[in-house]
């Protein structure tokens, strides 16, 4: 049983909400102190002298605080009517044994705090931790869908344009093609879709790729009169569009070429949205996304050059890709807002997807055997940049597994 500092009961009815921001660490608790209600603030501090360290004794912030939860006791708390402030000193309820444990776990100077001994970990403590660790980072996800679904009115159909646009661009245009995806009203797509020609004056006009003085083409000038057209009937602006990235960038995914794939893809499908909330296997993403570029493209990857004929259609590893970061996270906020479950087919769809390259997985896979599948990859990110880059090993079911064993 807790007690105070002067041997009083404590029994805690609700823990109330953390406070992230200015003000006591806990709002609206309700505790039982020596048989007595009481609803208020908590607050925590390594030492209770820390209480004046931090001049909470003049901030009327303070002045509800019912229960001072320290690790060491070195002085008595009085409120301004002088009444004493009930004090919980946690370092005698805390084994000796599992703080040693914690502090060589937490003074370890490896790439993680657990690294010697990851290898160890259960699988099945493992398996299920990483199931709900990408659970987490899909429910995070979710947030930035709903922020979009917010700014549009509740649009499904212009949160995925937005959020497939960007991914579209990868990392080097990502922002650059959202910021083309701000600049108009997605009303404007519904009204060209029937004419790819009309949406590629859209995109390469607002992206600043019609304004080049010296190209002849023919299809150039076409596309450059209809973004005239365009332009002064929606009255479009493209000042918030970002420059597009050319440098480094492996032909295939010059922007020309990926604008001119999302050209053809919303022109084929007039309500592309609950197509894609009807697929649910790799394959039939496959046989979805299989879109190439307009026939200028075939022979070109910029305006000004012309190359050998190519249909340059989108990879399966492009698909993935979009399966990962857009459709399968607008899939689950969906099923979400209907109140539906979709996690086993979410799962499924991600197991059969290869596991992404990058260093962090690199890393995870030199320490231990892992199953190589995008749900694994994406779920150790969210491990790595959530938990061991934050050293909360104790929110953590490895490292919590890691405090018990350690010698």
């Amino acid at each position: 049983m807790l007690q105070t500092t002067k041997d009083e009961s404590i029994a805690i009815t609700n823990l109330g909400q953390h406070n992230h921001n200015s003000g006591p660490d806990f709002f609206n608790a309700q505790l039982s102190i020596a048989n007595q209600l009481w609803a208020g603030n908590v607050e925590i501090h390594i030492k209770s002298s820390d209480w004046y360290v931090h001049n909470h004794e003049v901030d009327k912030a303070y002045d509800n605080v019912i229960l001072h939860v320290v690790w060491e006791h070195d002085t008595e708390i009085f409120r301004k009517d002088n009444s004493e402030i009930p004090t919980l000193e946690l370092k005698h309820y805390v084994d000796k044994s599992l703080l040693h444990k914690y502090q060589k776990l937490m003074q370890s100077k490896s790439w993680i705090n657990c690294e010697s001994d990851f290898n160890g970990v259960d699988d099945f403590l493992l398996n299920n931790w990483l199931e709900r660790l990408y659970i987490e980072r899909l429910e995070e996800k979710s947030k930035t869908i709903q922020h979009l679904l917010e700014s549009s009115n509740n649009d499904w159909e212009t949160v995925l344009f937005k959020m497939l646009l960007k991914n579209f661009g990868l990392k080097v245009n990502g922002d650059p093609f959202l910021s083309l995806a701000n600049s108009f009203d997605f009303s404007i797509i519904r009204k060209l879709q029937k004419d790819v020609l009309n949406l590629e004056a859209l995109f390469f006009g607002q992206s600043g790729l019609l304004e080049e003085s010296t190209i002849e083409d023919i299809y150039f000038l076409d596309l450059k009169q209809r973004y005239g057209f365009l332009k002064r009937k929606f009255e479009l602006d493209n000042n918030g569009v970002l420059p597009l990235q050319f440098f480094r960038l492996r032909p295939p995914n010059f922007p020309t070429i990926r604008l001119s794939q999302f050209a053809n893809l919303y022109s084929s499908e007039p309500n592309l949205f609950s197509k894609v909330m009807d697929l649910n296997t790799r394959q039939e993403f496959y046989n979805f996304l299989d879109i190439g570029v307009t026939q200028f493209w075939m022979t070109h990857y910029t305006f000004a050059k012309s190359s050998k004929p190519y249909k340059k259609g989108i990879t399966k590893s492009f698909i993935d890709l979009l399966i990962i970061n857009t459709i399968i996270p607008l899939k689950f906020s969906y099923a979400k807002a209907q109140g539906k479950s979709i996690e086993d087919t979410i799962f499924q769809l991600l197991k059969d997807i290869k596991m992404e390259n990058n260093s962090i997985v690199s890393k995870f896979l030199d320490l231990k055997t892992i199953e190589k599948n995008s749900l694994n990859s994406q779920a150790l990110l969210q491990l790595k940049h959530q938990y061991c880059d934050k050293n909360k090993c104790l929110q953590c079911a490895i490292g919590n597994s890691f405090i018990v064993k350690i010698k």
